[in-house]
């Protein structure tokens, strides 16, 4: 699945990459088996798309896939070899161990003048600058320093001969012309060996920029495996794909002043990765769903209406497909969105209008019919049954029965609302049981008289 930190780090690239005129590059570093199938390629470039960044788009190039440029990737090795710039080793984890007696230091150099030759087993490992620094030039964090000495002389290629992925990535980059590299800061630690690469195969490196960690409300590194943290389970969820664009974009950068609401175009514009900030970026779901909320609020009728379709049929909508009316939806679409925070909340904003029975909330059954809700049921239904059937004087009826009983139109509308809608929140109720009818509300009414009868 997409991880929304990805989906972050895409966006910038996109915003760079067409501000400047340049091309955003879609890699699928497919060169583990295990974690490399077609329906997941599928996914991630699906993914893209529902946050804007396309195939069709002449700023998109890709996708490339690792596994095709295999063979540079051992030629790049064994250029490196063939220069005196890596070595063959065959020191195993417990040597290592043995001679500097602990698990956690780097590599010892053991083998660096050994002189050894290819054989199946021997690793090939680059050999790391004994003095100077190395700087990474970074746009977002300045311009950090790595000793070369504390680097240790990494492996570039295994026991079987194989690249690992340290240079095959490093000479993706080159093939495909990469001048900019944007991605999480979990990356920096291997900036400095990638550095070194480049310029050992004879590279200017490209410019870096690590962006912030996303965080969790317990400030925790946002986690698959402790979060909800893919972007295709948001967009299920209900969030619409705009919101989401509109937030990850402020995920560690602003705009400069108050406003937070913009449409892509414009944050895409005013974006600078410059000022991309170095703190942990909080990655808020009250503050997404409120952005979320906005942006349903915004649709025109009939952008809603389309928005909301996928959650008006099965499996997400408990009626029959034939009981669906697009006209009475059409009807209280607008009194619903003005309410919901997430798209697939409007499946329970509706569902009274085409199921046979309300849906039973006992939470809500329980707080609406306490004592007097059997009276205020009946007097109720007495009056609305001979009643104008319009919005005004439904609600009209009730202000009545609540003043004969010394109820609040809240208190005496209460037992009313959870008997006809399930529910006791939702769409405005007078202009609810204007759409449902004065039979189905008629019917509702007798079922939950009935119902308070037999618990009484």
């Amino acid at each position: 699945m997409f991880h929304v930190g990805g989906a972050r780090s895409a966006l910038y690239n996109w915003a760079v990459a067409r501000q400047s005129g340049g091309t955003f590059v879609l890699r699928i570093e497919d060169t583990d088996a295990a974690r490399n199938k077609p329906e997941w390629i599928d996914g991630i470039i699906s993914a893209l798309a529902a946050i804007g960044i396309h195939e069709e788009d002449s700023a998109f190039e890709g996708p490339y896939f690792q596994s095709h440029n295999a063979a540079r990737h051992s030629e790049a090795a064994q250029q490196l070899y063939a220069a005196g710039k890596a070595y063959h080793c065959d020191c195993t984890r417990e040597q290592l161990k043995e001679r500097t007696g602990s698990e956690h230091l780097g590599y010892d150099g053991f083998c660096r003048d050994r002189g050894l030759a290819y054989v199946e087993g021997r690793a090939l490992r680059f050999r790391t600058p004994d003095e100077g620094e190395t700087v990474v030039v970074d746009l977002v964090r300045g311009e950090p320093a790595f000793p070369n000495s504390a680097i240790e002389d990494f492996v570039i290629a295994r026991g079987d001969g194989s690249p690992v992925f340290l240079i095959a990535n490093v000479v993706d980059d080159l093939d495909e012309g990469i001048t900019q590299v944007i991605r999480g800061d979990e990356h920096l630690s291997n900036t400095p060996k990638q550095q070194l690469l480049w310029e050992a195969l004879g590279a200017e490196p490209p410019v870096w920029a690590h962006l912030p960690v996303i965080v969790n409300e317990k400030r925790q590194k946002l986690s698959k495996r402790r979060d909800k943290v893919a972007l295709e389970d948001y967009l299920a969820e209900g969030f619409l794909p705009e919101a989401m664009v509109n937030y990850l974009m402020l995920l560690g950068w602003g705009p400069g002043d108050d406003q937070e609401i913009l449409p892509y175009e414009e944050l895409e514009q005013r974006f600078r990765i410059e000022d991309v900030g170095t703190s942990p970026a909080f990655f808020d779901v009250k503050k997404l769903t409120a952005f979320n909320g906005e942006y349903i609020r915004a649709l025109a009728p009939e952008q809603f209406a389309a928005a909301c379709a996928p959650w008006l049929v099965a499996p997400y909508a408990p009626w029959a497909s034939e009981a669906f009316g697009v006209a009475v939806f059409e009807t209280v679409a607008p009194l619903a969105q003005t309410r919901l925070a997430l798209l697939s909340e409007i499946t329970s904003y509706v569902d009274f209008l085409f199921l046979d029975e309300p849906v039973e909330d006992e939470a809500s059954w329980s707080k609406a019919m306490k004592a007097g809700a059997a009276d205020v049921l009946r007097d109720a239904r007495a009056e609305l049954a001979t009643a104008e059937w319009r919005a005004d004087d439904l609600k009209a009826v009730l202000v009545a029965v609540g003043e004969k009983h010394g109820l609040k139109l809240g208190k005496a509308q209460a037992p009313v609302r959870v008997a006809v809608t399930g529910r006791a929140i939702g769409l405005p109720l007078f202009e609810s049981m204007e759409v449902l009818g004065r039979d189905r509300v008629l019917a509702r009414l007798d079922a939950a008289s009935k119902k308070l009868a037999a618990q009484s």
